[in-house]
């Protein structure tokens, strides 16, 4: 009984703490949501708001509270009608988050096969768009394209994208060390600040990293740098040792430096 009589007590300490802690992952888990969706816009215009209405509320300006209150309905259908794409995505994410599960790394080489055929590919000024798939089903995209199934290797993927085939401009999604599909249509990206000097190929792929959780790699049929795309952004022009240290940490991947011939 002395136990039991002792747990409220205990709580009561505890409770602080806890209510801390729960709501300082959850802003934590919503930051990491927005920075992925490229909504600080949505904030700012929140913050905005805000500080019109403490600042009114402060120096007692009775005309603007009374016109802030008028326009409040307004003014959320017309926030939900401006950021519907950017509230549209936080939702989605939400939506794909796996908050507590626990991360299991595998080893698989088939990095390395994507890796080669980049270089290669590079080299020769084709463009490559590879598409990996994480926890999202891309199945909508894959069925844009041609199903595949096979097994993945650099010469499969300098096939497809070294020559003008009909799958040549389309992106690869890969999968379970599989190219699931080739030929695969993307869509293009929602935001106004990208570099004009990108094409088709980089909108594409940071188009599917806004609304999806895949891994994009693209090479640039213009300058033959290497590029990734992922949670809404792109980073442009990256080292094969950066790509490699990259991939092998966004897809919980821990690839046998000896198994690169063998993925050739």
């Amino acid at each position: 009984m002395g136990n039991l009589e002792r747990f409220p007590a205990i709580y009561e300490y505890i409770r602080p703490v806890l209510d801390i802690g729960v709501l300082a992952f959850i802003l934590y888990k919503m930051y990491g949501l927005i920075v992925k969706t490229q909504s600080l816009q949505i904030i700012k215009f929140g913050f905005t708001i805000l500080t019109a209405y403490v600042f009114a509320r402060i120096l007692n300006l009775s005309m603007l509270l009374w016109l802030l209150n008028l326009l409040a309905p307004g003014v959320l259908i017309g926030f939900a009608i401006v950021f519907q794409p950017e509230l549209r995505k936080i939702i989605f994410k939400l939506g794909q988050a796996q908050w507590f599960k626990l991360r299991r790394r595998t080893k698989h080489a088939y990095i390395d096969s994507v890796l080669i055929a980049a270089e290669m590919l590079s080299k020769q000024k084709r463009g490559m768009l590879a598409v990996f798939t994480r926890k999202t089903s891309l199945k909508d995209i894959m069925d844009t394209g041609t199903y595949l199934n096979a097994d993945l290797t650099s010469s499969l993927l300098v096939t497809i994208f070294g020559h003008d085939t009909p799958l040549h401009d389309g992106a690869a999604v890969i999968q379970d060390g599989k190219v699931t599909a080739a030929g695969c249509f993307l869509p293009l990206s929602e935001q106004y600040d990208i570099r004009k000097t990108f094409g088709t190929r980089h909108r594409a792929a940071l188009g599917v990293s806004e609304e999806t959780d895949a891994v994009v790699l693209i090479v640039s049929e213009e300058s033959g740098a290497i590029s990734l795309a992922y949670d809404s952004h792109l980073h442009y022009d990256l080292t094969m040792e950066q790509l490699t240290a990259t991939l092998e940490t966004l897809l919980d991947i821990t690839a046998g430096s000896a198994d690169r011939e063998e993925a050739a």
